[in-house]
């Protein structure tokens, strides 16, 4: 009987259909295991090493199973790589009949009705108007409404959410443009088709019953495909809980004043009051204070300017229910608008009440809040999401398979599991197919201080530029902080020739392609460049982490975790905060190596690798790469590599480690 990893095979159509496709072993038994996982209905997490080709691995068995399957990526940038290449890809190799469908979150699709209301928005500038008329063009010639296609737009644009829906805002069933509406045929593509994509974001929201609209597929699926799932618990985090934004309420005033002009033109006060609330909305942000803080509520829900201030908006916000309660007959936008303000009265009474933490649901929650320059976000987060997520799964009889480069730590998946209620599973692990050995060294500088110290990043700077001279640029450096990052920015600038690039100074996408453009140009950035950034060849040959990227136990998420696993007898700094420093540590060491022709050296600098107990743990979560302490060590590799193109191997370095020993031991 024929396997779907023999269409992999050196026999197979991918050797003669795809330029320069290699056959990989792992690959074939990768892909294998999750056919045997479909054909039993098991729970399956899978750790799929950097370039196995875990997409075809899972994209096969799917295909031929004749099952329902839905796959869920962890990016909107992801599902569209999956969709619009890969799945083409296998689709014609194996010669088959398929029907697969992407289908993304609301606010991804043209709303024409929000598109014909956003004339009447009389707060568009010059430059949104000139987005409108752009977005209007193309919605005569869009057959998908996916908002992706119009390119000309940029993604962070003002114009986008005036012309989308939320759940909030969508009128549903009685839209007048319901019949054409993009996301509704979407919908209905996705529960015809055989194959469909989402992302984790659009999974959650539907599990949550959030009416994304997709209810009714998710039951129909016979198995879920959960790729990057190292993402899901962070993911499921924030969909399991509630916000309260200053986006949402602004959003709401400005709506509600729109529906006014349309269809209540006579009842003016609509207009008073929802401006009222917008005003009490800035006043509220202003009484939160500093821009950039992330804290939890209880350390200013008793602040008087704060709790005066938040009486005063929900008080506006009451207030202009009450009219919208008379309103909402004249029109299905109005009606609307009285239900989004309602929801979001239930959701600010979460902080209006002094003495609780938990959500209505009973659900132990923490409260907390965090304010951008001119924004506000209050957050009702769930502390045990596992369970939750547990709930939900359960209601689903279907294939579960989890897969990563990224599950393990120390070579366990427990921590994995346990964070998003895991049980009755099967594990495995599939290698990279990489040569670590010959392709990478791991650079642990010695003599630096404790991270905690003040002069620790200018240290560490001035360790790591013997470093950058040796791969003459074509570097990464990761910082688990902005002023560490500035710091660095700032001492490199008058130590290396080479062109720096700092995150913040672009776009992350334009930053990239800078870097990609630019010869020997070292790039530094935060937690958004440790995953999800692919730059092969020589371009990126050097990756420099300045500390073990543990989150901030200030973080009040984070301390909330920390305080119940205290509470319930456990360790919560072995039991959570190492093993999610592993996980992002692991994904930052993954930026280097990322095609068999790739060569380069990661240094961390960070002393507690070696000095401390838990440090083994980190180390034997990473690939087996050769180690060194001696930056000669890392100088040697690269001269190797430019000349020989052959990288030094563990035993080259134990064997030059021994010849100097004996020559210390002869001196």
């Amino acid at each position: 009987m024929q396997r779907a990893s023999d269409y992999l095979g050196k026999t197979g159509p991918f050797c003669e259909q795809l330029p320069g496709y290699q056959v990989r072993d792992n690959q074939l038994n990768l892909c294998d295991a999750i056919e045997d996982a479909l054909e039993a209905g098991d729970v399956l997490a899978a750790e799929a090493g950097t370039g196995i080709g875990k997409t075809f691995a899972y994209l096969l068995p799917a295909l031929l199973s004749g099952k329902k399957i839905i796959i869920s990526t962890g990016t909107r940038h992801l599902q569209d790589q999956l969709f619009h290449s890969d799945l083409p890809r296998v689709i014609k190799a194996l010669a088959i009949q398929s029907q697969p469908a992407l289908l993304k979150g609301r606010s991804n699709y043209l709303c024409l009705h929000r598109l014909d209301m956003a004339p009447h928005l009389d707060f568009i500038n010059r430059e949104t108007r000139s987005f409108l008329t752009e977005v209007n063009e193309w919605s005569k010639l869009t057959d998908s409404g996916d908002i992706s296609e119009l390119d000309t737009v940029p993604e962070d644009s003002y114009i986008w959410p005036m012309v989308t829906s939320t759940a909030d805002n969508c009128l549903g069933g009685d839209c007048h443009d319901w019949e054409k509406c993009f996301i509704v045929n979407a919908r209905k593509k996705a529960q015809a088709a055989d194959v469909v994509v989402i992302n984790h974001h659009l999974l959650l929201a539907d599990m949550t019953l959030k009416n994304e609209g997709f209810a009714e597929l998710l039951p129909e699926a016979d198995a879920f495909v959960i790729d990057e799932a190292h993402q899901l618990y962070d993911v499921a985090a924030r969909f399991f809980g509630n916000v309260v934004s200053s986006r949402q309420i602004i959003s709401l005033a400005r709506d509600t004043i729109a529906e006014q002009v349309n269809d209540a033109s006579d009842m003016g006060e609509l207009r008073e009051y929802a401006e009222e609330m917008e005003k009490a909305a800035r006043d509220f942000r202003i009484a939160l204070g500093d821009r950039g803080i992330r804290d939890a509520w209880l350390k200013i829900q008793n602040k008087a300017s704060v709790k005066q201030s938040l009486n005063a908006l929900g008080s506006t916000l009451q207030d202009l229910i009450t009219v919208l309660l008379t309103a909402a007959e004249r029109s299905r936008g109005l009606e609307q608008c009285c239900e989004r303000a309602q929801n979001i009265m239930l959701r600010l009474k979460l902080f209006q009440n002094e003495h609780s933490d938990t959500s209505d649901d009973e659900e132990q929650s923490v409260l907390w809040y965090e304010t951008y320059t001119k924004s506000f976000m209050l957050h009702a987060t769930p502390i045990d999401v596992a369970s939750i997520f547990q709930q939900h799964t359960d209601n689903f009889s279907a294939t579960w398979l989890f897969t990563s480069a990224t599950l393990q730590v120390n070579k366990k998946f427990e921590h994995f599991a346990r964070n998003i209620g895991l049980e009755d599973y099967k594990s495995g692990v599939w290698d990279s197919p990489f040569d670590y050995d010959k392709q990478s060294l791991l650079y642990l500088p010695e003599n630096l201080p404790q991270p905690s110290e003040q002069t620790y990043t200018r240290e560490l700077m001035h360790a790591a530029v013997p470093v950058l001279n040796a791969s003459e640029g074509r570097a990464f450096v990761l910082f688990t902080s902005y002023r560490a990052m500035n710091l660095a920015r700032d001492y490199l600038k008058q130590m290396l020739p080479y062109e720096l690039l700092v995150q913040g100074d672009l776009p992350k996408h334009q930053l990239l392609e800078k870097f990609r453009q630019t010869d020997n140009a070292v790039l530094l950035g935060t937690s958004s460049f440790w995953e999800g950034v692919d730059v092969r060849g020589e371009s990126l040959s050097c990756v420099i982490i300045d500390k073990l990227p543990f989150a901030s136990p200030g973080d009040p998420v984070m301390q909330a975790r920390i305080d119940t696993i205290k509470r319930n007898g456990g360790h919560p700094f072995m039991e959570f905060q190492v093993p999610q420093a592993v996980i992002t540590l692991k994904q930052g060491v993954g930026r280097l190596i990322r095609d068999v022709n790739d060569f380069g050296v990661v240094m961390i600098g960070d002393p507690r690798l070696k000095q401390k107990s838990y440090g083994r743990i980190f180390l034997n979560s990473l690939p087996t790469m050769p180690v060194t302490s001696d930056v000669k060590d890392v100088e040697n590799f690269f001269k190797r590599i430019s000349t020989e193109d052959v990288a030094p191997t563990e035993q080259d370095i134990q064997d030059a480690n021994a010849e100097d020993m004996s020559s210390q031991e002869t001196a």
